[in-house]
């Protein structure tokens, strides 16, 4: 860790990088997908350097929370205060997603109703387990990181017969929406660095798809600020050779097949099909919902939710537009206005991973900085 934050590595990274890029002849746009690397090139301090090599660093729908649609959101606020002697499971950032029903940190909940925060769906069953007369939803978001998790513990559900636990999915697939973003054409992306986390579970494969039709190349980076730059070297290396591929600058952590056990996993449990994203709308096979053996699990149709039906924002949030890289955050009229951590319009203010949030956060940070 110390060789991928040391100095004279980093410096002897962003040279290699700055001499690339002065071969390119334009500057490169690169959409970094993961939230969390948006984190790490904000916390330190890459972006405006990678800017004075030559390079610009666009921020990608990484974020589950935020890609969620708002009719999701909602369809968890009304079941869990219009129903009673209910447990509504989540992770942390769900609760403060806002939408027009206000969201699940200032919902009442229903008689005898709660809503809880936990850190893995497996707390959440582990309620369920220890008062079989309490009906416990666990409303989980997640990308291909997470995904597993939520299986395993809908497959361990299934297998003890516990009635009372369901889940409220809200799953999506990285991989699709990359070629939405590209088929819509609204950006110009020179290259992808693709995250770490959702790769330790898919692999490569997935994304080579992008190199080999759309002529884009791109490296699975770590979080460590050498990892990304390595990555982003990489990426620069093969459009100056114009040969485009998925290269892996993260082999200390994964390999290329990525967890064939994860992946079987998530294929016996769950299936791919049309799901609407936040900004993004409907993608073919980017969301993945309960196989029929599992359809009892759901608490969609357990409960009669509709959360389909409204994917509304709130009037003004580009949270949106964001998350497809067409504005960055400094481009809303809200943020940092109406918007802030503090009294957030969108979940790309709320969300860790957020890049209204990390952009609030760091941008301004640095931009004060002399």
């Amino acid at each position: 860790m110390k060789e991928l934050r040391n100095p004279v590595a980093i410096r002897k990274l962003l040279g290699d990088i700055e001499e690339k890029a002065r071969l390119l002849g334009r500057t490169p746009r690169l959409m970094e997908v993961c939230g969390t690397h948006t984190m790490s090139l904000f916390k330190h301090g890459l972006v405006p350097l990678l800017a004075d090599a030559g390079v610009e660093m666009v921020s990608g729908p990484g974020c589950p929370v935020c890609i969620t649609p708002d009719g999701i959101h909602e369809a968890a606020i009304g079941l869990v205060s219009e129903t009673e002697g209910l447990t509504l499971a989540t992770f942390g950032d769900m609760t403060r997603v806002p939408t027009r029903n206000g969201s699940l940190q200032t919902a009442v909940p229903g008689r005898g109703s709660r809503i809880r925060i936990v850190y893995s769906p497996e707390e959440a069953l582990e309620e369920a387990r220890r008062d079989p007369s309490r009906r416990v939803v666990f409303f989980g978001a997640g990308f291909e990181t997470t995904i597993p998790a939520i299986a395993f513990t809908a497959k361990r559900a299934a297998a003890e017969g516990i009635r009372n636990f369901s889940i409220l999915p809200a799953l999506w697939l990285v991989p699709p929406a990359l070629k939405a973003i590209l088929e819509a054409g609204e950006i110009a992306v020179t290259g992808f660095v693709y995250p770490g986390h959702v790769s330790a579970i898919i692999g490569a494969e997935p994304y080579e798809f992008i190199a080999r039709d759309y002529g884009i190349p791109g490296a699975i980076a770590g979080f460590e600020p050498g990892d990304i730059l390595l990555a982003v070297r990489s990426i620069l290396e093969q459009t100056v050779e114009g040969k485009p591929r998925v290269a892996l600058e993260y082999s200390r952590a994964i390999g290329r097949e990525g967890n064939p056990v994860a992946r079987a996993l998530m294929e016996e449990v769950l299936e791919p099909f049309d799901a609407v994203w936040r900004g993004l709308g409907t993608i073919p096979r980017s969301g993945l919902r309960f196989r029929k053996e599992f359809a009892g699990l759901d608490a969609a149709p357990t409960y009669g939710l509709k959360p389909g039906e409204a994917h509304r924002d709130l009037p003004g949030c580009r949270c949106g537009d964001v998350l497809r890289g067409v504005i960055r955050p400094e481009g809303c009229r809200l943020f940092g206005k109406e918007c802030r951590p503090d009294s957030p319009l969108g979940p790309c203010m709320v969300s860790y991973e957020g890049a209204c949030l990390i952009h609030f956060k760091y941008g301004r940070e640095r931009r004060a900085r002399p």
